[in-house]
């Protein structure tokens, strides 16, 4: 594979399943060894609930970010001991820390310490301030924006992810979420649902939870990267450690633009990308987003070896 216009893609919440990364720990010591890692810094047996479920374990939101993490960095690790390298990286919410590991701005133990965090904290802040998320599919960007724009003085709501063209996922306040998944059906949308999660990701509802993270981020060191990464709340390639921190932040309560992230790596050359991680919702966002974009996958042993060319 050629190195010199790859990039690394990885998963956020919602690709998780049991029995992720089973063979992965099945045929690789090293795989083995970060989920030994990660159950110390858990202090929890993380590998049992990946394994074994059950699914309502792995769901909730303080396990999910964490183990979809820990999978993701083995593969992407596997991959770059097989001399297969990104020149540049980015990952869908929780996927950034999994993308600041393999730009060598985190390493894994400060990464999963601070998912750690992060998960607990959304948690929480959803527990403070309940709220929800919902899908619509199928309706332009700027007719989504208005819904929530009519909306605004009943409550908080606000796009969460720009997903690819026709996908946007909405958060906030239920009540008001509810009315804007109605107004979408309305207006045409061929799906707009709401989403089985534990709070209103991506909204001012999870204020509290970037108050939390703050601290635990000034205490991380962070280094600058090696390669361009792309962040969630600019859409723009950065290099500088302090400026990823403070994005990183803000992430918490901002929307992820997946859409532009993907449309801005294309358009600097990076056409050949791997999802790295459980799961491939990112391999079909970004068909429907620029196809003149590859994406392979590797989350499994034999997709492993299909982007490695082991036999």
């Amino acid at each position: 594979m050629n190195n010199q216009d790859l990039a690394f893609v990885f998963p956020g919440q919602a690709s998780q399943y049991v029995g992720m990364a089973a063979d992965f720990i099945e045929n690789f010591e090293l795989a083995r060894d970060y989920f030994k890692r990660a159950n110390d810094i858990m202090e929890m047996d993380l590998q049992q609930v990946c394994l074994h479920g059950p699914e309502e374990e792995l769901k909730k939101t303080f396990i999910t970010q964490p183990a979809i993490f820990v999978h993701s960095v083995i593969a992407a690790t596997l991959l770059e001991e097989h001399g297969i390298q990104p020149v540049a990286v980015a990952g869908h919410s929780l996927g950034e820390y999994s993308a600041l590991v393999a730009a060598g701005v985190l390493d894994f133990e400060s990464g999963l310490k601070l998912v750690k965090q992060r998960s607990r904290l959304m948690f929480e802040a959803g527990q403070k301030r309940p709220g929800s998320m919902g899908a619509v599919i199928g309706l332009e960007r700027d007719v989504v924006l208005g819904i929530c724009e009519s909306l605004k003085d009943e409550g908080i709501i606000q796009p969460a992810n720009f997903n690819s063209p026709g996908q946007i996922a909405l958060s906030g306040e239920k009540e008001v979420l509810l009315k804007a998944l109605q107004l979408a059906r309305e207006k045409g949308a061929r799906k707009a649902v709401e989403l089985v999660v534990s709070g209103a990701f991506h909204s001012p509802l999870m204020q509290a939870a970037e108050e939390g993270l703050a601290q635990a981020l000034q205490q991380t060191e962070f280094a600058d990267s090696a390669i361009p990464f792309y962040s969630n709340v600019t859409t723009e390639s950065n290099t500088s450690g302090e400026a990823i921190k403070e994005l990183l932040l803000h992430q918490l309560t901002k929307p992820v633009r997946w859409e532009g992230i993907i449309k801005n790596m294309a358009t600097d050359g990076f056409v050949h990308m791997v999802e790295v991680g459980p799961g491939k919702v990112l391999k079909g966002l970004i068909k429907r987003i620029d196809r003149s974009v590859t994406c392979e996958l590797c989350g499994t042993v034999d997709q492993y070896k299909a982007v490695t060319g082991e036999s």
